[in-house]
């Protein structure tokens, strides 16, 4: 069983830059989908940004040209960096892996942007 701990939510003004990091408990280099998803309150969670082992990324197009996913194979570890962000990205963050089918998630944490 995989555990994702997430880490680097917060509080930041709208237009300036968060990244968050989700820690795997074993190696991801066999985990082809990882992610990241979201969900505010009152609101379903909706996926923002994934990447495949292979390299390839999805963005929501909310988040197109202002996040940026990333693996670190070596470190275990998926990030995402925030850019630009508004307050409408206010949510609470989950990290998102998928292993032969069987999905895991993280616990979540909270991202608050002010306007």
């Amino acid at each position: 069983q995989v555990q994702l701990v997430e880490s680097g939510g917060g509080l930041v003004q709208a237009g300036g830059s968060l990244r968050l990091s989700c820690a795997a408990s074993e190696s991801i280099f066999s985990i082809n989908f990882m992610g990241w998803f979201r969900q505010a309150p009152g609101k379903q969670r909706e996926l923002v940004a994934t990447s495949t082992r292979g390299g390839s990324t999805v963005y929501a197009n909310s988040v197109q040209g202002r996040f940026n996913i990333s693996r670190d194979n070596a470190k275990n570890t998926v990030s995402l960096q925030m850019n630009s962000l508004k307050p409408e990205d206010t949510a609470t963050y989950f990290c998102y892996a998928n292993r032969l089918a069987i999905d895991y998630w993280g616990k979540g944490t909270l991202v608050t942007v002010s306007s």
